[in-house]
């Protein structure tokens, strides 16, 4: 392991960690933009991370290690991700340990954390948080492995670096007709698993309706900043890779100097804005399920997804 590489995957998730509440912020000033509202400060999420670390945690009587430490263990499972994924480079040292099944894997642990922290306490509104969370993760992940197949089969690896520079050394812009169903299979899955419109709103605290707001009620200070941070972190996550398997273009690959990484900066920038906006398009557009509809929806993604395996399949015979 060269310092290069050393230097480009400890920045790589400090930029993630960073980044991830920016991308945050500026959903929400889309949306307020889209209805016509008065859209709130773009650093806002870190302003709200600064106030949440500067109060003193109040916990439960009843709660248990496990629920003191689910938040620093969602959070890490979350950074962790975000050394796998190459959102600016390809040179990803871990990466090479960790394909991404091994993603899925981490997305899983966090997931399951969370929903013991909420368990833990005892409460209503937090059980039923959890086995809602459960529920959309036991079918969220397979669309999502049948989503990360399609490129498998593509490029023959499960590492995503590989998948990126098996784009880039393609000669010109190549359509896979099973990449489009992959595609929107992806979007669907990546509303579910970041708790969005019309699967969830990040925006309610209505008890009746919300899955993950309701799992964190018991949160405070240090606890539910590092579980807010997270949930930013996973959808800044779920953005790139959208990125590594359908827009790989501007991440640099591993014999890029600094002036390259620069740059696959300025694109990752560029790419996450266009992303944000769509995202805040979409739930603006969209109205939210009821709970007992969220299977058909993600069954749907599963099924797109299968569909655009197929096609591959059947293209490549």
């Amino acid at each position: 392991m060269n310092a290069l590489a050393l230097v480009s995957q400890l920045g790589g998730v400090v930029l993630a960690v960073a980044l991830a509440p920016l991308l945050a912020g500026w959903v929400a000033q889309c949306r307020a933009w889209l209805q016509n509202r008065s859209a709130p400060p773009l650093l806002l999420p870190y302003r709200t991370l600064r106030k949440l670390f500067r109060k003193d945690a109040a916990l439960a009587t009843q709660a248990s290690p496990l629920f003191r430490a689910a938040p620093y263990a969602v959070f890490g499972a979350m950074a962790t991700a975000a050394a796998i994924i190459p959102s600016v480079t390809t040179d990803l040292p871990l990466a090479r340990v960790a394909d991404a099944i091994a993603l899925v894997g981490l997305f899983a642990t966090a997931r399951v954390f969370i929903a013991l922290a909420a368990m833990d306490i005892g409460t209503v509104f937090g059980s039923m948080g959890a086995r809602r969370e459960m529920m959309i993760g036991f079918l969220a992940e397979p669309a999502l492995l049948m989503v990360l197949f399609n490129a498998f089969l593509m490029f023959g690896s499960t590492a995503l670096p590989t998948i990126v520079k098996g784009t880039l050394d393609a000669d010109g812009l190549t359509l896979h007709p099973s990449l489009a169903f992959a595609g929107v299979a992806f979007v669907m899955v990546l509303l579910a698993e970041n708790a969005r419109i019309p699967i969830d709103n990040p925006g309610t605290h209505l008890e009746v309706t919300m899955i993950h707001e309701s799992m964190v009620l018991e949160y405070s200070a240090r606890h539910l900043a590092l579980i807010e941070w997270a949930s930013w972190l996973k959808l800044f996550n779920y953005a790139c890779i959208g990125f590594t398997l359908f827009v790989p273009w501007g991440i640099a690959p591993h014999t890029t100097g600094p002036l390259g990484l620069l740059l696959a900066i300025v694109w990752l920038l560029a790419k996450l804005a266009v992303a944000g906006a769509v995202l805040a398009v979409i739930e603006t557009v969209s109205a939210k399920l009821r709970i007992f509809r969220a299977p058909e929806f993600l069954s749907m993604a599963f099924l797109l997804a299968v569909l655009g395996l197929l096609v591959h399949l059947l293209l490549q015979s």
